[in-house]
C-alpha cells in the first residue's frame, strides 16, 4: 500500500494546465489565471483626495498658524477636470477627486474653520496629506496578479481597476462521474426494498464545480462487467477525470478494476494506507493523443468525498495550472479523544469551534464510512497520525476545512 503522500505525488505527476481561454470579468471567480497582469498605467492613475476637505499648497502656509485662505471659485468633484490652485487660495475637493494642479495636501474639512469664501486652519498639514499618489498601488510595469492566481473577488476588483474587461483563464477540467452498484437507484425513484437512493453523484459534481471543473453524471450501472466497460468507455470520451464510485474492492462483484483493464486503462497503484478510503484505484489512458485521468473511489459516502477531497481535488487544480493546488492545513486542538489504530493516516470528520483563541476540532460521534450523517454534518477532515495511537482531548492536531479544498 501506498502511504497518502505516495499517492497523491503519484496522482499529481504530470499534471499541468490543460488549456487556457478569454472569458469576461465577471464570470472569472474561482477561475485559474492563465496570464500575468502587469499594469500598463499607474494606479491610481492620478493624485487624488482620500477625503473630503480642501487643496492647499504648502508654500502659501508658513510660520506657525493658524492660517487663513480664500476658497476659489472653482472645486474639485470626482469624475471631473480638477482646477488649477492659485497661490494664497484654497480648493473645495471631495473624496477621489483629482488634486489640483499645484496643490500638495488635502485638509480634512472637520479641520477647517469656513466663513463665507475664507478658511481657517489651525496647523500646516504634513506635505501629502489625505493624498492618494498616482502609481502608489502600482507603478507601469509592475505585476499585479501572478500567472496560476486562483481569483478571489478582491482579484477582479483588483483587475476591473487596471481596466481588464476579459481575462485569460484555465480551462475548466471535464470530470464524468460513474457510481456503480446493484442496489443504486436515483433519489425519489421507486426502487425495490433492499435499494438504496445513490448520494455521490450530487455531492461529487457540487465538488468538482467547487474547485472549477465541469461535471458530468452519467447513469448509474449495476454490478455487471459488460455493463460497466460500457459506462466506462463512454466516461473515458471527452473526459479529462473519470471519477468511478464503488466497485474498486476485492469483492466478487467489484467490478471496477477489471472493467477498467478490458478499456484500455493502465491501472498506476491500487490501495492507501488511509482510512476512510483504502481501496483507491488510479490510472491513465491516453486517446488519440489526449491523456485521461481515472480515479477509482470508494462507494461509502464518507469514503468516496474525503478521497475526492484528498486527491481530486488537488488534481483538478493542477490539471488548471493553480499555483497552489494543495490546500492548507490549519492548527487545532481535539475537542474530545480520539481512538485510533496506528498504520494508517485517518481522516476524522468534525466540526470546527473557537473557544478563546484555539480552533477547536470536534469530531462526530459516527465515523463509520457508510454513515451519511457525519459526512453531512462535517465541517473539516482532522489528521491524525499514521503512528499515532489514541489522542486525548486537547493534543493538537491539523485539520482541512472543506471550505478551503
Amino acid at each position: 500500500m501506498l502511504t497518502f503522500e505516495e499517492a497523491r505525488a503519484r496522482i499529481l505527476t504530470g499534471a499541468a494546465r490543460l488549456g487556457q481561454e478569454s472569458i469576461p470579468l465577471g464570470e472569472a471567480a474561482g477561475r485559474v489565471l492563465a496570464e500575468r497582469i502587469v499594469a500598463t498605467h499607474p494606479l491610481p492613475p492620478f493624485d487624488h483626495s482620500a477625503m473630503d476637505g480642501y487643496a492647499v499648497r504648502l508654500a502659501d502656509l508658513l510660520g506657525g498658524g493658524p492660517f487663513e485662505l480664500r476658497v476659489g471659485a472653482d472645486e474639485s468633484r470626482a469624475g471631473r477636470a480638477a482646477p488649477t490652485l492659485a497661490p494664497g487660495e484654497a480648493c473645495r475637493i471631495f473624496t477621489g477627486a483629482a488634486l489640483p494642479q499645484g496643490a500638495d495636501a488635502v485638509v480634512m474639512q472637520e479641520d477647517v474653520a469656513r466663513d463665507g469664501d475664507r478658511v481657517t486652519l489651525m496647523s500646516r498639514p504634513r506635505p501629502g496629506a489625505h493624498v492618494r499618489a498616482a502609481g502608489e498601488d502600482l507603478r507601469p510595469g509592475q505585476e499585479a496578479l501572478a500567472e496560476g492566481t486562483r481569483l478571489l473577488p478582491g482579484h477582479l476588483s483588483l483587475a476591473a481597476s487596471l481596466d481588464r474587461g476579459e481575462l485569460t483563464v484555465a480551462r475548466r477540467p471535464s470530470v464524468a462521474i460513474v457510481c456503480t452498484g446493484d442496489e443504486l437507484r436515483a433519489p425519489g425513484s421507486f426502487g425495490g426494498p433492499a435499494s438504496i437512493p445513490e448520494s455521490n453523484a450530487v455531492a461529487l459534481a457540487a465538488l468538482v464545480r467547487q474547485v472549477a471543473g465541469q461535471p458530468r453524471i452519467l447513469p448509474s450501472i449495476g454490478d455487471d462487467l459488460d455493463a460497466t466497460a460500457a459506462a466506462l468507455d463512454q466516461a473515458l470520451a471527452g473526459a479529462d477525470l473519470v471519477l468511478t464510485v464503488g466497485g474498486v474492492s476485492v469483492g466478487d462483484h467489484d467490478l471496477v478494476r477489471p472493467a477498467l483493464a478490458r478499456v484500455g486503462v493502465e491501472l498506476d497503484f491500487y490501495k492507501a494506507a488511509i482510512k476512510p478510503g483504502k481501496p483507491l484505484a488510479f490510472g491513465r489512458r491516453e486517446i488519440a493523443g489526449k491523456l485521461v485521468r481515472v480515479l477509482g473511489l470508494p462507494g461509502n459516502p464518507a469514503s468516496a468525498l474525503a478521497t475526492f477531497t484528498l486527491f481530486a481535488a488537488p488534481l483538478l487544480r493542477a490539471l488548471q495550472g493553480d499555483a497552489a493546488p494543495i490546500p492548507l492545513l490549519l492548527p487545532a486542538r481535539l475537542g474530545r479523544d480520539v481512538r485510533h489504530k496506528a498504520g494508517r493516516l485517518e481522516f476524522v470528520r468534525a466540526t470546527l469551534e473557537r473557544r478563546g483563541r484555539d480552533l477547536i476540532a470536534v469530531p462526530l460521534a459516527n465515523q463509520a464510512s457508510g454513515a451519511t450523517t457525519s459526512t453531512g454534518w462535517a465541517t473539516a477532515l482532522v489528521l491524525i497520525p499514521l503512528e499515532a495511537g489514541d489522542l486525548p482531548a486537547g493534543a493538537e492536531v491539523d485539520v482541512l476545512r472543506f471550505g478551503d479544498v
